[in-house]
């Protein structure tokens, strides 16, 4: 419990014991009328100061105004218990605020936490301890048994467990070792590791998700946005209908002015939208939250709202659907040793980390000589041009093989194929083969569960590759042979079409159709930083899976603040009419409103409750092991 929440119960138990001594002691009216006074005073500060705040700030109605003029105006009209009693309740009702805002917070202090104060740094072979902000990329780093890493970096020496939870949401610990990429934010389990650093402490993984935990709740959904404006214009109405009640019935009817100014003070605490403007920011903060515990990082309750009414999802699939991680299949040559192709590929390839190009550069056996190695052309979704021992080598798919008028052989195999030309003269192809995903075909399934009418799937490879990942997990929609800038042409006809649409990618190619989509989300782990950057929901390791799941907790966040905002008005309306009427007290007033906001507040906190998308994702981690 917060410090706020410790010092509002012992000022309730401090004014309810002061409460009861005036209310059956039988002091004479001077003596009770202190004791009330202390009792009031020690219940309602908080909103007397909050109230005195927004005059200052020239915000004056709010739900401070109301309490305050309610329970002034009922010591006014001899009624000193029920302006106690409406202070009480209120605090009351702030204490399940707080409880249920600090288990929001709770939720996701995992993840604010993640970078340690302090480095050990390798220098010289001694560990010297460092300020994470002072180390840079390239330095070596060791993380012992039990600690954090603080940057992200690459292994080169030891292995252990990674518990990536924290990062990634992922329950099973994973093997890490030489050559592995571990995440700043992850914790070594039983192993020394030793870590070359490939990030600032800036850019590392964990402070890019403290950036975006932090600034997520600046970015409100239309839900809270319309709350806001609800009680801008609510609460002036109110006081003016009041006013009206206190003075309109008595002067046309005649009666006691008392009666009337009571049932105003009433109507008064009822209109109070305290429901409202607790509850319905708190549902978006739950549901960031909950969905933040499992690795699902979305930058505002907007997103969150806008991903809610998605009704198609195109997918890239290099890296999102597939492993990204390539293999070669096959070599087949033409006139030529396949030792041979594979060196000229290899080194034509020698500038470029593409998947591609890093897998035929591995597959490789002997030393790439880069000095051989001249000029050098990316042909953005073709392949590229080189000059290898002065010879000129056309590295790439049909298209680029077709452009330069080089006449090739299609081979009859699946998988991506690199065709291979030098001097003019086609040399053979190199077939690569990409994994794709354990948890894809799940993925879309749980789409259509989540129903999703809509799925496509975006590639620049040919169309067989792209053909056989689209029917192997059941995609709708295929479009391949795809350079980069077709694939936002692609998105925004489906926009123009009327659908939403959520585009799901993770290379820097993907951010225009991540940016330009209704909802962007990014493959965390692998993605690039443009694609990150670009996104509004970071998927913090390479699951397609969590997809559904995102999309899932979006739309029981926004039903649930639905619930709250119907629940809300109704009661407020039927009360509102009661206590006009002259049906209920002030003290049955506070009650009706103060339960209204309490259980709007347990409502929404249901947003933290993930153990079932918890479960789902553990089951397919366990599919992959």
């Amino acid at each position: 419990m917060t410090l706020f929440g410790a010092t509002t119960i012992v000022r309730v138990i401090v004014s309810g014991i002061l409460l009861v001594i005036g209310i059956f002691s039988g002091f004479e009216y001077n003596v009770n009328l202190i004791v009330f006074l202390a009792s009031y005073v020690i219940a309602g500060y908080p909103v007397f100061i909050r109230f005195l705040k927004a005059i200052w700030n020239r915000q004056p109605f709010d739900e401070n105004f109301l309490m305050t003029v309610a329970s002034i105006g009922a010591f006014a009209v001899g009624q000193a218990p029920e302006g106690i009693a409406i202070l009480l309740f209120y605090q009351v009702g702030e204490l399940f605020e707080d409880y249920a805002v600090d288990r929001s917070r709770r939720s996701i202090s995992s993840l604010t936490d993640l970078l340690p104060e302090s480095v050990n740094l390798l220098k010289d072979g001694e560990i010297v301890g460092s300020e994470p902000e002072k180390v840079m990329i390239d330095d070596l780093i060791v993380i012992r048994p039990g600690e954090r890493v603080p940057l992200d970096g690459i292994i080169t020496e030891g292995s252990s467990m990674i518990d990536t939870s924290s990062i990634t949401g992922e329950s099973v610990p994973r093997k890490a070792t030489v050559g592995d990429t571990v995440l700043s934010g992850c914790i070594s389990v039983n192993g020394v590791l030793t870590v070359r650093v490939t990030s600032l402490y800036a850019d590392s993984t964990a402070s890019r998700i403290i950036d975006m935990i932090e600034n997520a709740y600046e970015a409100k959904s239309k839900s809270e946005n319309f709350v806001t404006k609800f009680a801008r214009y609510y609460t002036p109405l109110v006081v003016l209908g009041a006013l009206l009640l206190a003075f309109l019935p008595p002067i046309i009817l005649s009666e006691a002015f008392d009666i009337w100014i009571y049932r105003a003070l009433t109507f008064l605490v009822i209109s109070c939208p305290c429901a409202l403007v607790i509850s319905i920011p708190l549902a978006f903060f739950g549901g960031i939250g909950g969905a933040s515990r499992l690795g699902i990082l979305i930058k505002g309750g907007n997103y969150l709202d806008a991903l809610s009414k998605v009704d198609t999802v195109v997918f890239d699939k290099t890296g999102t659907l597939t492993e990204g991680t390539f293999d070669v299949e096959s070599i087949i040559p033409d006139d030529i040793s396949e030792e041979e192709l594979l060196r000229i590929a290899a080194h034509a390839e020698f500038h470029s980390n593409h998947p591609v190009a890093v897998s035929i550069k591995n597959t490789y056996s002997g030393e790439i000589d880069g000095s051989i190695v001249g000029s050098v052309e990316e042909i953005g979704g073709k392949g590229v041009k080189a000059s290898v021992g002065g010879r000129n080598v056309l590295l790439g798919n049909e298209s680029l093989m077709s452009a330069e008028n080089i006449v090739f052989e299609r081979p009859d195999i699946f998988g991506t194929v690199i065709y291979v030309g030098v001097d003019g003269v086609y040399r053979g192809c190199i077939v690569i083969t990409d994994r794709i995903r354990h948890d894809s075909l799940q993925a879309v399934s749980m789409l259509k569960d989540a129903g999703i009418k809509n799925i496509a799937m975006l590639t620049g490879d040919i169309e067989i590759v792209g053909e056989h990942v689209g029917e192997s997990i059941g995609i709708d929609d295929v479009y391949a042979d795809l350079l980069p800038g077709d694939k936002i042409s692609i998105v925004e006809r489906l926009l123009s079409e009327g659908r939403s649409v959520a585009f799901v990618g993770d290379g820097i190619n993907d951010s225009p159709s991540l940016a330009r989509s209704d909802v962007g989300i990014a493959m965390g782990a692998m993605g690039s930083d443009a694609a990150i950057e670009a996104a509004d929901i970071v998927i913090m390791d390479d699951m397609p899976s969590k997809v559904p799941i995102a999309i899932k907790i979006s739309k029981k966040t926004r039903s649930i603040a639905f619930q709250n905002i119907v629940f809300a008005l109704s009661v407020k309306v039927l009360f509102l009419a009661l206590g006009a009427l002259g049906h209920i007290t002030l003290v049955e007033a506070v009650f009706a409103d103060v339960g209204v906001a309490v259980i709007a507040i347990l409502n929404s906190i249901r947003m933290l409750r993930i153990s079932k998308y918890r479960s789902q994702l553990k089951d397919l981690e366990l599919q992959k092991k």
